[in-house]
């Protein structure tokens, strides 16, 4: 692997983790905003959460394919095409005058999106020499583990302070600033092969639209699952068929086809595999208890969006500050080591957060997100050292989209299996509670006092309350369950030499 160009990599690298981190910030940054753009807008707000999932949809449609299209046309080509369209569609929603156009800016928007993580990724593979590989995947990680946990703080704070339309309007700038410095600084290296188009471009329609369709319907349904009763819904049945018949007919097609827009074989090597499966358990456990805890904070502890997300804020400058210490580590313990070790602080953070009730302090809070840090970046960095350790030469920019892809997706798994969970745990603890409301239980009898509606009111949401909470200590708790199971497969892993860990076969 050779460098990629004189200049420092620190620059090319501050370059394009400028728009990486614009990109991943937009995943989360418009979630508290969603009641303002209802109301602005005259839409429910159901159908302004279409305004998230528009945006999820289109990414994980373009994360797997972004290998392909940078072979096509030249990945330093493609990834400012992508910043382009990106900052483009990001002031068109800014401007959008209705929700439909907002929604069709935002599916824009996740098309542009989907291929800047994976193309980040090969290029600071390429501007690194071997030795700074592991802090080159540092500076990544600090794009895409810190920025969804920065999105609720910032979005809460724009939209309480200007408006709504600023969440979008915040990218121009920066988007502008990444592309004029990615121009400039930036090259394919010497080594990087395009597809021979010469002959015509052999364009592999079929695996493309099995693809789409099967990605799509799933996270049409990961988004809108829970909120339309799961499988009691016809069309959520329909979409869930399609992505299973999708997905399926994808993987035999793309495997056996001779030129597959996502090239699958990879999955045949082992590292590979095993980093695929511990993304997704490291998508889901990052995103899901991220959403978990502010949710809890806003709707049981009434702390505004921007309140519970300075909660979140002291994590993310750990997660900055951890990035290098395990930048230095890779090259000197087996990966599989770290990733045990950052699990099992990520169980310590859940297991912590079971201790949680109806009184719990701000310091609690971030005190139960002090800890969780200390494991994502002794997860990320090693799974990504281990993953590309074994990859063929010339299947650097394949590799990297199937990584992103699995770890976004584990991210729709994690959250929506949790917000089901919280949901229908939350009325199994409610019926248990309520049996115990009898006129024999002298509990019940003096919260009751002299009888009336409003004692009975109270009592009723004091139920309500306490199954929540018990809800949530359940999906803190099965989390931590799920990880600790996880932690022994990490064995599965082939030892990497240390020596050779970063030198990272790339085209």
């Amino acid at each position: 692997m050779e460098p990629q160009q004189s200049r420092t990599p620190w620059i090319v690298a501050l370059t394009v983790t400028l728009a990486t981190f614009m990109e991943v910030l937009d995943t989360s940054i418009a979630n508290v905003a969603l009641p303002h753009i209802a109301g602005n807008l005259s839409a429910s707000l159901t159908e302004s959460t279409w305004v998230l999932t528009s945006y999820l949809v289109a990414n994980a449609i373009v994360l797997p394919l972004s290998g392909w299209f940078s072979s096509l046309i030249g990945r330093k080509n493609f990834y400012m095409i992508c910043v382009a369209l990106f900052t483009l569609s990001s002031a068109l929603c800014g401007f959008a005058p209705s929700l439909g156009w907002l929604v069709f800016f935002r599916v824009v928007q996740g098309l542009a999106g989907g291929g800047l993580q994976p193309t980040e990724q090969a290029i600071l593979a390429d501007t690194f020499p071997p030795a700074q590989f592991g802090m080159a995947m540092a500076i990544y990680g600090m794009a895409v583990v810190v920025a969804p946990l920065l999105g609720p703080t910032l979005g809460g704070w724009l939209t309480d302070n200007y408006s709504w339309r600023w969440i979008f309007f915040i990218n121009v700038p920066i988007g502008m600033v990444s592309l004029f410095m990615t121009s400039r600084l930036v090259k394919d290296p010497p080594s990087f092969k395009r597809i021979d188009v010469s002959n015509g471009i052999k364009f592999d329609a079929v695996g493309l639209g099995l693809i789409a369709l099967g990605l799509a319907s799933l996270q049409i349904v990961l988004d809108k699952g829970q909120e339309a009763d799961w499988f009691s819904s016809p069309w959520i049945v329909a979409l869930s068929v399609l992505a299973v018949a999708g997905l399926i007919g994808a993987a035999v097609w793309e495997l056996y086809t001779d030129d597959p827009v996502v090239d699958l074989r990879l999955l045949a090597d082992r590292n590979f595999a095993v980093a695929i499966l511990f993304m997704l358990i490291l998508g889901a456990a990052f995103n899901g208890s991220t959403v978990l805890l502010p949710q809890f904070l806003q709707d049981m502890m009434g702390y505004t969006a921007t309140a519970a997300g300075f909660a979140m804020s002291p994590a993310g400058f750990i997660l900055i500050l951890m990035m290098p210490v395990a930048g230095a580590l890779v090259a000197k313990v087996q990966p599989k080591w770290l990733i045990a070790a950052g699990f099992s602080f990520i169980a310590a953070s859940m297991w912590v957060s079971r201790g949680l009730n109806l009184e719990v302090s701000m310091g609690w809070a971030i005190w139960t997100r002090i800890v969780f840090p200390f494991g994502g970046p002794l997860i990320f960095i090693p799974i990504n050292v281990a993953a590309y350790a074994f990859v063929p030469k010339g299947k650097n920019n394949a590799a990297s989209g199937l990584i992103n892809l699995a770890r976004n997706m584990g991210a729709s798994i994690g959250i929506a299996g949790l917000s089901t969970m919280i949901e229908r745990r939350a009325q199994f603890h409610q019926s248990v509670l309520v049996s115990h409301l009898t006129p024999y239980d002298l509990a019940s009898r003096a919260a009751l006092g002299s009888g009336g509606d409003r004692p009975l009111a109270l009592l009723y949401g004091a139920v309500q309350r306490q199954a929540a909470l018990m809800s949530y200590v359940d999906g803190f708790h099965v989390m931590m369950v799920a990880i600790v199971v996880a932690i022994p497969l990490v064995l599965l892993f082939r030892d990497v030499d240390r020596s050779k860990a970063v030198e990272v076969p790339v085209h």
